[in-house]
């Protein structure tokens, strides 16, 4: 079952509980699959559908930090609502003790020797694990580990 196909199973789901929230959430993130769709001018692969959703939850990152940084808690709340429904559609990201083994594996592949190499270290991490990473973790800790180098 492609993703499209499980957010409309859970649209009607949801719509049959009363649960507005995943609801509401559901279309929004599918007219963005739509939208991508048409862009695009043909069917979305898998990889393609998972960009989309990831979009729809960097936009909700960014939104909760805009309203916590102006002072409007019960709007972050609402978005954060967003995001835990949006992710839960996205492949389980690695933890941050994981992304440090995979980005000392990738410091030992690419035979980096200072923080000059970090394009490389990031290009080749991010190429096995996309996805399944994030990439601000990733450059945090890659930053961390060549700068002790």
């Amino acid at each position: 079952m492609s993703l499209k196909e499980r957010m409309n199973e859970e649209i009607k789901t949801a719509m049959r509980s009363g649960d507005s929230l995943k609801r509401d959430v559901l279309r929004m993130a599918n007219n963005a699959l739509k939208y991508a769709e048409i862009e695009k001018g043909s069917s979305l692969s898998d990889e393609e559908e998972l960009i989309a959703i990831r979009r729809q939850v960097r936009q909700r990152k960014e939104s909760i930090e805009a309203f916590r940084s102006g002072g409007r808690e019960e709007s972050a709340q609402q978005e954060e609502s967003e995001l835990a429904i949006l992710e839960e559609y996205l492949p389980q990201q690695k933890d941050r003790e994981e992304v440090i083994a995979i980005v000392n594996e990738s410091i030992k592949s690419v035979k980096a020797l200072g923080i000059s190499d970090k394009g490389k270290v990031i290009g080749n991490v991010m190429s096995q694990y996309k996805g399944s990473v994030d990439g601000a973790i990733v450059n945090e800790v890659v930053q961390e580990l060549l700068s002790n180098l």
